[in-house]
């Protein structure tokens, strides 16, 4: 077992041609699954979506480059005209409305939820916890931070305030995500040890 890797990382090819499928294969998959995540998606005009969860599971699970290009290419796939965005939106024109400063937070949290992971925060589940809540923390500075410009540019047409549309609505959900988040990695990395150590004795 690796002992800084991430879960992709064990299953990587050695081969560097390989490899470099392997790694690409997985930053199209990924974003995939977020763009799947986002049809999942209630409310206006900041819908609650899978898309967090998603976005820091796939962080953990393939490290901070490969997690933050699997955001970056959803959000280039969405702004090409594909309708990957929350409730089926398509267009760059989403990046300049309400949900695009979280757009734009995925990236970071994305790739610090990564690097925590590739220094074994997903191995236990106190650390697990921090890293999905610094991921979290992440989403909502950018995306916060956003509708706040547009509403002081009169372009928020919302009449609740900015934390009643885009933070207390995903308050519960995203406790439920990380203790979610805590439960699945930490026992997902005993099985790979167990897994592992159970070949070593085979072999």
């Amino acid at each position: 077992m690796l002992t800084n890797a991430v879960c992709a990382d064990i299953f990587r090819p050695s081969e560097k041609i390989r490899a470099l499928i392997y790694d690409v294969a997985l930053i199209i998959i990924g974003s995939l699954v977020i763009a799947a995540s986002a049809q999942i998606a209630v409310g206006w005009p900041v819908p609650i979506t899978g898309q967090t969860f998603a976005v820091l599971m796939i962080a953990v699970l393939f490290g901070s480059k490969r997690g933050s290009l699997a955001v970056l290419t959803y959000i280039l796939e969405g702004s090409a005209g594909l309708a990957f965005f929350a409730q089926g939106k398509a267009g760059i024109t989403v990046l300049a409305g309400p949900t695009g400063g979280y757009l734009a937070g995925f990236i970071f949290a994305a790739y610090t939820a990564g690097l925590l992971a590739e220094r074994g925060f997903d191995r236990k589940i106190v650390t697990t916890i921090l890293t999905m809540a610094a991921g979290n923390l992440i989403i909502y500075a950018f995306g916060l931070s956003w509708l706040f410009v547009l509403a002081s540019l009169g372009k928020l047409t919302d009449t609740k305030g900015v934390l009643a549309v885009g933070l207390y609505p995903f308050i519960i959900g995203d406790i439920i995500k990380i203790a979610l988040a805590a439960a699945l990695l930490p026992t997902g990395w005993k099985l790979l040890n167990k897994f592992s150590s159970v070949n070593r004795k085979v072999n």
